[in-house]
C-alpha cells in the first residue's frame, strides 16, 4: 500500500498526536509487531494462545474485565481469527501483514500486532480506511460500560472485522446479538470469521444510522463507529430502560432510553475516557477543532479536553465562546458533559440537560 494517503483514526482511546508519518493520527501503528524474534519458525497456534492469554493479562493489569463473565469472553475468542491481515505504516508507506505470509518473520510481526493492545486498520479503499479492528481495552472498557444482563439483546453498529460482535455472543448467546454494517464486503467477511469462530450472530448489511426494525427492540445498543449525533432510529429501537453507547464527538456517551408521552427520550453523561473511531459512513462529517480554532491560543488547542469541546459544539459554539466557557468553568472533565435525545430534537449539554449550557447537535 505504499504511497497512499494516511487513513483516518480508527478505535483507540488515545488522541491524535502531531506525528507527521501518518497523518498526526497515532491510531494506525507504526511497525506493529516488529519487536519480534527472528529466529527459525514457531509453532503458530502455541504462540497465538500464548498471545492471546497475555493480552487479556494486559487489560486485567490496566483495570480492565473486572467482570468475570467479560474476562471469560476475552479469554475464550481468539482476536486473530478475526484479523487475518490489517495494515501497518512503515518506511515505504503502508503494507500489508497477514497470518499465511510464507516469511515466519512477517507472520511472527502479523500475529505480535494481533496480540497487542493496539487498534488495526483491517480494511482499505483508494487510500481510505474503511474498517478496523478496535483497540481491546476499549472494547472492554465499552463492553462494560454497556452493562449487559443475562437475556439481554444487543445491536451493534458497526460490524467491522466481527471481533466484538463474537465477544458479545459469547457473553449473551448469538441469537441475542445483531450487528449491522454498511459494506458487503465487510458484512461477508465478518460473517465467515464469526462462523470460523464458532458464532453466528445476525449479520445484517445496511445503514447503521437506521439500526435494525427487524430484530428491535434491543436491551442495549453499542455504535463502534463516531457520530455528529444519535440517530433517532435507536432510541425507537430500544426497549424502555435500555442503554446506548455511542462514540460522539471525541467521546462515549451513555444514554439511558426511557417511555414518555411524546415517544422515547435518551439521555446520559459522556463516560471520562477518550476515543477516536472510525465515522460512520453516511453521516455528516464532523468539524476538525483545529479548523474551526479561528485564532484561538495555541495553549487551547493543545489541550484534548478543549478540542473536544470544540468538536460536540461545532456549528452552535464560536470557538472564543468556547474558550471562554471552559475557562470560567475550569477546563471541565467529559464526564460533566451529556447528551439528550426527546421530542425530535437533539442536544448536548454541561452538568444540567435543562440549564444554561445547552447546544443543538446537528443530524
Amino acid at each position: 500500500m505504499a504511497g497512499t494517503t494516511p487513513p483516518g483514526p480508527v478505535a483507540s482511546a488515545a488522541p491524535p498526536q502531531d506525528s507527521g508519518g501518518i497523518g498526526a493520527d497515532r491510531e494506525v501503528p507504526s511497525e506493529a509487531g516488529t519487536d519480534v524474534d527472528t529466529g527459525t519458525d514457531v509453532d503458530t497456534a502455541a504462540e497465538a494462545d500464548a498471545a492471546h492469554q497475555a493480552l487479556v493479562r494486559d487489560i486485567v493489569a490496566q483495570g480492565g474485565l473486572t467482570d468475570p463473565a467479560w474476562r471469560a469472553a476475552f479469554e475464550q475468542v481468539p482476536r486473530h481469527l478475526f484479523v487475518p491481515y490489517y495494515y501497518v505504516h512503515g518506511s515505504r508507506g503502508y503494507e500489508r501483514l497477514w497470518g499465511e505470509d510464507p516469511d515466519p518473520v512477517r507472520r511472527r510481526r502479523w500475529l505480535r500486532g494481533v496480540y497487542g493492545d493496539e487498534p488495526l486498520a483491517t480494511r482499505m479503499r483508494d487510500g481510505e480506511l474503511i474498517s478496523s479492528s478496535s483497540q481491546p481495552s476499549l472494547m472492554a472498557l465499552m463492553l462494560d460500560a454497556l452493562d449487559v444482563r443475562d437475556g439481554h439483546t444487543v445491536l451493534e453498529i458497526g460490524t467491522g472485522p466481527g471481533y466484538n460482535a463474537a465477544l458479545l455472543s459469547h457473553r449473551l448467546g448469538a441469537p441475542a446479538v445483531t450487528s449491522v454494517d454498511l459494506d458487503p464486503e465487510i458484512t461477508d467477511a465478518a460473517r465467515s470469521h464469526l462462523a470460523a469462530a464458532g458464532y453466528r450472530p445476525t449479520v445484517v448489511t445496511g445503514d447503521g444510522a437506521r439500526g435494525s426494525p427487524q430484530q428491535a427492540p434491543y436491551d442495549r445498543i453499542i455504535a463502534t463507529c463516531t457520530l455528529p449525533s444519535v440517530p433517532p432510529a435507536w432510541p425507537e429501537q430500544s426497549s424502555p430502560g435500555a442503554r446506548i453507547l455511542a462514540p460522539v464527538a471525541t467521546g462515549l456517551v451513555s444514554l439511558e432510553v426511557r417511555a414518555t408521552a411524546h415517544g422515547p427520550r435518551a439521555e446520559g453523561h459522556f463516560l471520562h475516557t477518550p476515543a477516536y473511531f472510525v465515522p460512520l459512513r453516511g453521516a455528516s462529517p464532523l468539524s476538525g477543532p483545529v479548523a474551526r480554532s479561528g485564532g484561538v491560543p495555541r495553549r487551547a488547542i493543545g489541550n484534548e479536553l478543549f478540542r473536544f469541546l470544540l468538536t460536540l459544539t461545532a456549528g452552535s459554539l464560536d470557538p472564543h465562546e468556547a474558550l471562554s466557557l471552559w475557562e470560567r468553568e475550569e477546563r471541565p472533565q467529559r464526564e460533566r458533559y451529556g447528551i439528550t435525545v426527546a421530542d425530535g430534537r437533539q442536544w448536548a449539554w454541561l452538568d444540567d440537560p435543562e440549564g444554561p449550557y445547552t447546544w443543538p447537535l446537528a443530524g
